[in-house]
């Protein structure tokens, strides 16, 4: 984690917008001045939200910790994976985010690993549901990624592989008991 920032932070760092803007205006390059003030409005709208969603969860009833429900939010997660200020560990990010999956969360994917030099996590959908092929692992793999996204920016790619070992079963076939000769 990082230092947390002070008002003096936050005053420098207005500053050194307002000083990044006005070298960009003395260009003369009217996109770029234009495409800079669009990029702050944006970030400031994400970082907005962010504080809305914040003062919405801290405001709430709570059936659990206050901190519980700031770190399982996908927006105020990012925030803080942003800057470094996430608590939670790899792990636990990654379980908050296969949690958040409708329909699909921890209970139906198992964590089988994790590559961290290439980022791939390679899930397994678990038993219960489905045929055991990989028929429904396209949506399954696309709602994972976007948890992740949120959660675990560390993952840049989801494998999904269907309940089984992939053999066919061994089926025996014989003559039934007392069926003759």
């Amino acid at each position: 984690m990082t230092a947390t920032a002070t008002p003096a932070h936050a005053e420098r760092a207005g500053r050194r917008i307002e000083e990044v803007l006005d070298r960009l205006s003395a260009t003369g390059d009217p996109a770029a001045v234009a495409a800079a003030e669009e990029l702050v409005c944006s970030l400031m709208e994400f970082y907005g939200a962010g504080l809305a969603r914040i003062l919405e969860l801290l405001s709430a009833p709570q059936d659990r910790p206050r901190a519980e429900a700031l770190y399982g939010d996908g927006l105020v997660a990012s925030l803080l994976l942003l800057h470094d200020l996430h608590p939670e560990d790899l792990n636990a990010r990654i379980g908050r985010a296969l949690d958040t999956i409708d329909g699909a969360g921890s209970d139906a994917l198992e964590v089988l690993g994790l590559d961290e030099a290439t980022g791939t996590l390679r899930l397994r959908a678990a038993s219960g549901g489905g045929c055991g092929c990989a028929a429904g692992a396209p949506d399954l793999r696309q709602a994972a990624e976007d948890a992740l996204s949120c959660f675990a920016p560390e993952v840049t790619a989801v494998e999904v592989r269907p309940t089984g070992t992939g053999e066919p079963a061994l089926l025996q076939i014989g003559t039934r008991p007392g069926a003759g000769a």
